[in-house]
């Protein structure tokens, strides 16, 4: 997708926030789809009114509660014959300056799965997590468990308990039945960043890159500026420029294969052949997530949450992320279309990076991203994660990631691993997600995992209506109804891992 440049810090980075993190789901229709298969139903449960929650019955039996705990809004829905299941969602990073999307918090990534779901005859529930917006995850862990305490109090024990979540939201799910085993039987993680410490090392190493090659000489602080807005004004300003000529673009190829940033943005249109096509979906991740988003703005809400700068690049060798990255071959021809010599114009281009002055990280800030930002990757609840292919704000990754961990730390049995190959950042239509979800009730109810092939999951989620099949999508292009998109994929090696 070729989308608007960025032309005014202001709105660039609005439009860097809205494609870099996950707000929530397009509103399109909640009509239940007649031809799916209720996973349970159970007998009318008596429930008790909480204190302090006000309380709605509505015309189906379902009663709606809403209030605080500790300062965090939470909503709760329980079905006239719940089936004794709960599921608890997560939700992604509101950027500071946004209002949170209507009626929130919201109970899934799509309005249309928060339905099937209370249809089918399960509660949902979700906190909106004390501070609201920035990264919250540490306020998260703690308002999600007060939640559920709420609930078993209030509601009753759930037989089971799903954590689900997406972007940062699919970290906070994961975290949550890690940190409280025996009280998830599953998660369902969406689009998830699960080694945040990592991913921002990474997003360092965009700006580190970007300042260097695209706006050499100039005085651009990208870890604690005065003023966060105009750093990063300055450095999508440099991407802009970049972009008008071959030899800019093969450049900004360069930077984008440091953080294996796929040359593919849109969440409607398929993924571009061209190399300029390519380069300028991978410029607008990097100015989006990584230069708006995840950039001096971003990174100032994390150090002022961590108490020091987490990220460093101090003994990088960026010839080597270069040699091991999966758009390694798109630079390769951006360079050549350029009429650039590869090894005189890229090896000047590597050396600069080499000489650039580095950046060290303060210990406080790497301590509370591995608290906060790094999984364990224990799988104590089977686990099944969605991905898309085209993801260049959370990139797949960070999926290989958490397969190499979980087999160091965790069982591997327990996890499952999909893709839908799609552009974007979280791209899931409601048909997908269900499915997705569906996938990890049959393995709570059998002990085995269904098949996961995607002609499988594809035709299962082609039998909902097609107000299940609007994918969400962050640039504002007239919703539409795709095709549902499950594939195979090798994601490629996480450029900077943690650990």
């Amino acid at each position: 997708m070729d989308t608007p440049r960025i032309t005014r810090p202001r709105r660039g980075w609005a439009r860097g926030a809205m494609v870099g993190v996950l707000l929530l789901g397009l509103a399109a229709g909640t009509q239940a789809p007649a031809a799916a298969t209720p996973s349970g139903t159970g007998k009318t449960v008596g429930v008790k009114k909480p204190t302090g929650a006000t309380e709605e019955v509505g015309p189906d039996g379902r009663r709606t509660y809403r209030g605080a705990i500790d300062g965090a809004d939470y909503k709760v829905v329980v079905p006239a014959r719940w089936n004794r299941t709960l599921v608890l969602y997560s939700h992604g990073y509101y950027p500071e300056g946004f209002p949170p999307p209507a009626d929130s918090p919201g109970l899934a990534n799509h309005p249309q799965t928060a339905e099937w779901l209370i249809d089918h005859g399960y509660a949902v529930a979700a906190s909106d997590y004390k501070g609201k917006f920035g990264y919250t995850v540490e306020p998260a862990l703690t308002d999600q468990i007060a939640l559920l305490d709420w609930f078993e109090g209030e509601i009753g024990k759930p037989r089971r308990t799903v954590g689900t979540g997406q972007s940062m939201g699919g970290v906070v799910a994961t975290s949550l039945a890690e940190r409280n085993p025996g009280r998830f039987s599953g998660v369902v993680a969406m689009c998830a960043a699960y080694d945040f410490l990592g991913y921002m090392n990474t997003a360092l190493d965009l700006n580190f890159a970007t300042r260097t090659l695209l706006a050499p000489g100039q005085d651009i602080d990208i870890v604690r500026p005065a003023d966060p807005s105009a750093s990063a004004g300055v450095l999508a300003a440099a991407i802009d420029e970049a972009l008008k000529t071959p030899a800019g673009r093969a450049r900004l190829a360069l930077i984008g294969s440091f953080g294996n940033i796929p040359g593919w943005y849109s969440t409607y249109d398929p993924k571009p052949t061209e190399v300029a096509d390519q380069i300028r979906a991978q410029a607008t991740w990097v100015q989006g997530a990584y230069t708006w988003g995840n950039g001096p703005i971003g990174r100032a809400d994390i150090i002022r949450r961590a108490g020091g700068n987490p990220s460093w690049n101090t003994g990088v060798d960026y010839g080597r992320l270069f040699a091991r990255s999966s758009q390694r071959d798109l630079v390769v021809r951006a360079y050549r279309e350029a009429g650039l010599d590869l090894k005189r114009d890229l090896g000047k281009d590597l050396a600069a990076l080499a000489a650039a002055p580095r950046i060290s990280a303060d210990p406080a800030g790497v301590r509370y991203l591995k608290r906060y930002g790094v999984v364990a990757a224990t799988t104590p609840a089977p686990t099944i994660t969605v991905h898309n292919t085209g993801d260049g704000g959370a990139p797949a990754y960070g999926e290989r990631w958490l397969a190499s961990q979980v087999k160091l730390h965790g069982e591997p049995a327990k996890l499952r691993q999909t893709y839908v190959d799609r552009g974007s950042h979280c791209a899931f239509t409601a048909a997908e997600e269900i499915v997705t979800v569906r996938a990890l009730i049959e393995r709570l109810d059998t002990g085995k995992w269904p098949s996961l092939s995607p002609r499988r999951l594809n035709k299962a989620a082609a039998g909902f209506p097609d107000a299940y099949q609007v994918p969400t999508d962050f640039l504002g292009e007239k919703p539409r109804v795709v095709s549902p998109a499950f594939a195979p994929f090798t994601p490629g090696l996480p450029p900077r891992p943690s650990r």
